[in-house]
């Protein structure tokens, strides 16, 4: 039932825009704000976990106030094999201070974002790319200024 997509009315898209803004927020308060009881908001939240569209709860980190000022973009060309995808995806996502990957079609078949302390933490990072049988081409890109960075997701109506 976890792959199945799931239909949302308007009270389950509210309860995930009132949890991704302050996912502490008290059932009280937040069923409040939407008009339903707390023992409706509590099954309505279970059902959404059970369903993994909610799949956890999360802080949101400052890395830069943690060291890790420097991020940077990194495309990653692979060997075609049977699976390659699979194999490697799983090794990448595997080497500290990798965020983020991500398969694509295109160019590259990969885009992975590494966090890093500085030049050197970085470059032993993407050096640990290079040691991965079946990646041919590594190409990284330092992010300079942020103006976007924020997974939630907000429905339309």
């Amino acid at each position: 039932m976890k792959d199945r997509r799931s239909y949302l009315d308007d009270i389950d898209k509210e309860i995930l825009k009132k949890l991704q803004i302050n996912c502490r927020e008290s059932f009280t308060k937040i069923a409040a704000d939407i008009g339903i009881s707390k023992s409706k908001l509590s099954y309505r939240i279970k059902r959404l976990e059970d369903t993994g569209i909610i799949e956890g709860y999360n802080a949101k980190i400052n890395m830069s106030k943690l060291g890790y000022d420097l991020l940077v973009a990194t495309n990653v060309r692979a060997k075609f094999a049977p699976n390659y995808h699979d194999k490697i995806g799983n090794k990448l996502k595997q080497i500290s201070g990798v965020i983020a990957v991500y398969f694509i079609y295109g160019e590259s078949d990969f885009i992975i974002l590494i966090r890093g302390k500085n030049r050197k933490d970085l470059f032993e990072r993407i050096q640990l790319l290079y040691k991965i049988e079946g990646i041919e081409r590594v190409q990284t890109s330092v992010i300079t200024e942020i103006y976007k960075e924020d997974p939630r997701f907000f429905f339309e109506h």
